[in-house]
């Protein structure tokens, strides 16, 4: 890649006050788009830029794209907050798109009540392979590349909880940290299948899958990994909104084990921001998986399969 990303890429500068950026794009390839914004779930404004930014980009890597140039979402009350707060989250949100390798090629901002902040991300992918809800096939194993839990943590920090500080750091940690590895996994693996998990939690999206694709999943809750803390916090209650409604819709499809802890659906229904993605792979691509995610420094846990029977509802938990 050139030394100078902007200058390969963008056809315009923003010193020039253009109205949109023209970029040039690699040959062969083929768009993958996406935008997302919400309001902040950490103190921190610069964390939360970081954050907002990794989301964002997240639904790239988990179609197998690579991102090339991201445009700022933002709202902000410029009456009534120090602009200094909104520098701050630019600044999380531009350095997390210059480690992902993209450019940020201009954006747009309102005055608004409520502070929010997110990208659009335009990135590439190959034509002719790329993940997608509707590749499953009976005998994969389901991959999960992040803890689960932000959702609950987040919950805790706003509760200003005893170790509120430890929560939001560790949410900062996880939620913060891009997901290349698994997005290089799909692209090296010519993986059929993928998602990210954000907010409808990893049975809502696992749902969505199975659907998609026409199979059944079955997910163990002894495998999952899960967050420090957060399975304390729901045990207590501390639940957002999203997770109460994501398992009471998705419940319904769903089939789950005598003597589960109900702590444990709750993560599972979790509404995570910028959480991990989940990868289908055939039995005999897990090493290489966990090669490639290991030199990215990410968790790589088998938490279930895609099954061969086809009846009864699509997502079973045991």
């Amino acid at each position: 890649m050139p030394s100078d990303p902007h200058a390969a890429r963008l056809l315009t500068t923003s010193a020039s006050n253009e109205d949109a950026a023209v970029l040039r794009m690699p040959p062969g390839k083929a768009l993958v788009q996406t935008v997302d914004f919400f309001t902040p779930i950490v103190n921190d404004p610069y964390a939360f830029g970081q954050i907002a930014a990794a989301n964002a980009l997240s639904d790239v890597y988990a179609m197998g794209g690579e991102p090339w140039c991201v445009m700022n979402i933002v709202c902000f009350p410029v009456e009534e907050l120090p602009v200094d707060i909104l520098v701050r989250i630019l600044a999380g949100g531009a350095d997390k798109a210059a480690e992902a390798g993209a450019v940020l090629a201009g954006g747009h901002s309102i005055n608004d009540s409520e502070i929010k902040y997110g990208l659009a991300v335009t990135g590439f992918v190959n034509s002719e392979s790329f993940s997608r809800n509707t590749g499953l096939r009976p005998g994969q194993l389901l991959m999960l590349t992040k803890a689960l839990g932000t959702g609950i943590l987040a919950t805790g920090v706003k509760a200003q909880w005893d170790n509120s500080a430890e929560l939001e750091d560790m949410i900062i940690r996880s939620a913060a940290k891009l997901n290349a590895g698994p997005g290089r996994v799909i692209r090296e693996l010519g993986l059929t299948a993928a998602t990210d998990i954000t907010g409808f939690g990893l049975g809502g999206h696992l749902l969505e899958m199975a659907e998609a694709s026409d199979v059944h999943i079955e997910i163990e809750t002894d495998a999952l990994p899960i967050l420090p803390h957060a399975r304390e916090l729901a045990g207590m209650g501390l639940v957002p909104a999203g997770s109460h409604a994501n398992r009471r819709f998705r419940l319904t499809d769903t089939l789950v084990g005598n003597n589960i802890d109900p702590a444990l659906i709750d993560i599972v229904f979790d509404a995570q921001t910028s959480g991990g993605i989940v990868l289908a792979l055939e039995p005999e691509q897990v090493p290489a998986a966990l090669k490639i995610l290991g030199e990215h420094m990410d968790i790589g846990v088998v938490i279930g399969r895609v099954l061969f029977e086809n009846a009864g509802p699509r997502l079973r938990i045991t």
